[in-house]
């Protein structure tokens, strides 16, 4: 079975797009085919395109991203503002061609994991349906040791079970970016809690990448060794 992995987060503007960007230049350094999906978005595509050149244009926009809507809210709500319908089955059917082509497949969401993406469905339906590794993503800042654990709780047992969560640092840290992890690792299995630093956004992953200690850790996180 090919590894797909869903990165989803406590909330808009955890990081998502941040660490997808830069697991899709990790992987194509090592020479591994990938595809980085954004399935679903409102506002606007910034992401996607973040994903197509972090893939180095392998993938087209639509690829990435074929349901986008307008409107700077949930995009169940965006979408129904212009008349239009996003189903499960639709954005399963498109993931499941990309996948044909790629060693590794990354998905992610918008919002949290349950924000609505479409009719009927959010991000914990799509990791269910795909059987896919959760990737769980948080600023490394006060409250993320709640927030980890509530996004933890609301997945499904077995999904549980293969999640990974991913401590971002933030610009400024707190007081608590240095003991959220080992907090964490209290209630959650501690090999599968990752730190990853402050990097200067999705635009910066090529610089990233040049630190040992990131790559050893985006390593470790999809299971590399």
């Amino acid at each position: 079975m090919k590894p797909v992995f869903f990165i989803t987060g406590t909330d808009t503007g955890a990081g998502k797009t941040v660490l997808t960007v830069l697991l899709t230049r990790f992987l194509c350094e090592c020479g591994i085919p990938a595809a980085a999906l954004k399935p679903v978005c409102s506002g606007n595509r910034d992401d996607a395109r973040a994903l197509r050149a972090a893939a180095e244009g392998a993938w087209s926009l639509d690829q990435i991203n074929p349901w986008h809507f307008r409107a700077p809210i949930a995009p169940l709500l965006a979408a129904r503002r212009e008349h239009k319908r996003v189903r499960l089955a639709d954005v399963l059917a498109h993931i499941r061609r990309i996948q044909k082509r790629p060693r590794v497949l990354l998905i992610e969401g918008a919002g949290g994991l349950l924000s609505p993406l479409g009719e009927h469905f959010n991000s914990r339906d799509l990791v269910v349906a795909l059987g896919a590794r959760p990737i769980v993503v948080c600023p490394n800042r006060l409250g993320a040791v709640n927030q980890v654990l509530l996004t933890i709780e609301a997945l499904p047992k077995k999904f549980r079970s293969r999640a990974r969560v991913v401590l971002i640092s933030p610009v400024k840290p707190d007081a608590s970016t240095g003991t959220n992890a080992e907090l964490l690792a209290e209630s959650f299995d501690a090999k599968r809690i990752f730190r990853l630093p402050w990097w200067g956004g999705k635009s910066a992953a090529t610089r990233a990448l040049q630190r040992p200690a990131v790559r050893q850790t985006l390593r470790a996180l999809i299971g590399m060794g």
